[in-house]
């Protein structure tokens, strides 16, 4: 078991395994006094303009939190992400600190959305104004099937097993300095920082994302650790190879999550951070960590890792399901509280004691690397067979000519339902691709009933809140083409 961090100017130690689960270790803020004593003028969290010692960031978290608790805000309190991240950061470790749970809101809602979520959040009065390691500290926002993002709630332990487990199976390297490009809004970048701060090394946030200033912040600023999507990564990759940029050899830790990273770029990216030990992880906003594995463009491009030193995991077929394949169940202490609200739909998790489901399929093979097949919901029965979408799309990303791809069931009275896909070309893509050479380099790689009927292109792809691909919107887009609306290009021969 990984224990308290402790910090050096020469190294990063691990010591007293046990202290980790007593008193303020188990809280997301807890180790913030504790830096603040031991090492105050350490910087804790800076920006482009700004930077905070653990002093400082101590000081104004105190002084906003006692404000917090004078104003009697209600139980859970939104964070105006638009505020900017520096100021979310602050804001957000005062109202834990005051006993209250955060609820982060993404600057790019519409004033709609952002009214309606306010107007959804629970006004329950906070009468302890202080935090326990099982009470609620954070809720953070999925896109919902209604269209109206979804918050979900977490309890402090869930984060700070999730720090633990990450030095556990990562190694101490998960604990340094960390640089955190992304909005707090999105779970990913705010677990970042509160890692790093968690740990005492201190996070690097930014106002704005920039690829070209997070290349140069890891090389000038030495940071040895970097989490971010793959989106970011693709920037940065295409930036270093336009400007010719030497390696950055200070980074030893890269952390991918958000979306699927496409191996085949694998290499370039080593190319880049010759010293960094590249891992991407699968998770989920209610389930936390679930499976790591380093990055290898070798691996089947359905698998996501093994199970976290603090996961179990369990594949409970279901009557239509291949043999081996079924719902992926998981039990371990990272899992979220709720859904905030009290109509919200819940039917994206199951539970059984212990134990959740978010409804995603899998298997696990002879070496016990779990491989994701897709969603329940996503799957497509065509020809009588079952397709799972991201099994087509994982693989249509590996073509050196597509950046991106949604594959969608339209239905087909003799088929049931007919695959279509969308897809948006690399920008870099070197070679004019027809679409017999595609389908020729797709049938040597999947089975013949699982070949798009007919391909659509589209230039401006829609993201949800969290970066990821938004096929319910591209479901839109193709059911109106198809009525008529030439929303998306139909691609019948050269991109």
């Amino acid at each position: 078991m990984v224990g308290v961090i402790e910090r050096s100017e020469s190294a990063t130690s691990v010591s007293h395994p046990e202290a980790a689960l007593k008193g303020f270790w188990q809280l997301v803020h807890g180790p913030l006094v504790h830096w603040a004593r031991t090492r105050p003028d350490a910087i804790a969290l800076e920006n482009e303009s700004q930077r905070l010692s653990y002093s400082d960031l101590h000081a104004q978290v105190l002084q906003r939190s006692a404000a917090i608790v004078q104003q009697q805000l209600p139980r859970m309190v939104l964070c105006d992400a638009a505020n900017g991240t520096l100021a979310t950061v602050i804001e957000f470790l005062a109202v834990i600190h005051s006993g209250r749970c955060a609820a982060v809101s993404d600057p790019q809602w519409p004033a709609d959305v952002h009214q309606r979520i306010t107007q959804s959040l629970p006004t329950t009065p906070c009468t302890v104004h202080e935090a326990a390691p099982d009470s609620a500290f954070y809720t953070g926002f999925t896109s919902g099937s209604t269209g109206l993002p979804k918050g979900f709630m977490r309890h402090h332990r869930s984060w700070s097993e999730s720090f633990r487990v990450s030095l556990a199976d990562f190694g101490a390297v998960a604990g340094e300095r960390m640089l955190s490009p992304g909005r707090m809004s999105h779970s990913l970048f705010l677990f970042g920082v509160m890692q790093a701060l968690w740990c005492g090394s201190g996070a690097i946030v930014q106002e704005q994302f920039s690829a070209l200033r997070c290349l140069k912040t890891l090389r000038d600023a030495a940071v040895p650790a970097l989490v971010a999507v793959p989106s970011q990564l693709l920037l940065m990759l295409q930036w270093a190879q336009q400007r010719a940029l030497p390696p950055i050899d200070a980074v030893r830790f890269i952390m991918i999550s958000g979306a699927r990273w496409m191996r085949s770029r694998t290499a370039e990216l080593q190319a880049l951070f010759p010293h960094a030990r590249i891992v991407e992880f699968y998770g989920a906003s209610e389930a936390s960590f679930i499976a790591w594995m380093d990055a290898d463009e070798d691996a089947p491009p359905q698998a996501v890792g093994r199970a976290f030193s603090n996961v179990e995991l369990s594949i409970r077929p279901t009557p239509t399901d291949a043999p081996g394949t079924g719902l992926i169940y998981m039990r371990s202490p990272m899992h979220f509280m709720d859904y905030v609200g009290e109509h919200v739909d819940r039917t994206g998790v199951l539970r059984d004691g212990d134990w959740l489901s978010v409804r995603d399929m899998g298997c696990i093979d002879a070496r016990g690397l779990l491989h994701l097949v897709g969603r329940q919901n996503r799957m497509i029965v065509t020809s009588g067979k079952n397709l799972f979408p991201e099994e087509l799309e994982n693989l249509l990303q590996d073509h050196p000519a597509i950046a991106r791809a949604s594959v969608h069931g339209v239905h087909d009275a003799l088929r049931g339902m007919q695959i279509q896909a969308i897809v948006q070309w690399r920008a870099d893509a070197a070679t004019i691709v027809d679409l017999a050479c595609v389908t020729q380099w797709l049938r040597a790689r999947t089975e013949h009933f699982k070949l798009p009927r007919l391909w659509w292109v589209c230039h401006e792809w829609p993201h949800t809140s969290s970066g990821k691909t938004d096929h319910r919107q591209l479901a839109h887009m193709l059911e109106q083409t198809l009525a008529g609306n030439a929303i998306l290009q139909p691609w019948n021969g050269t991109p």
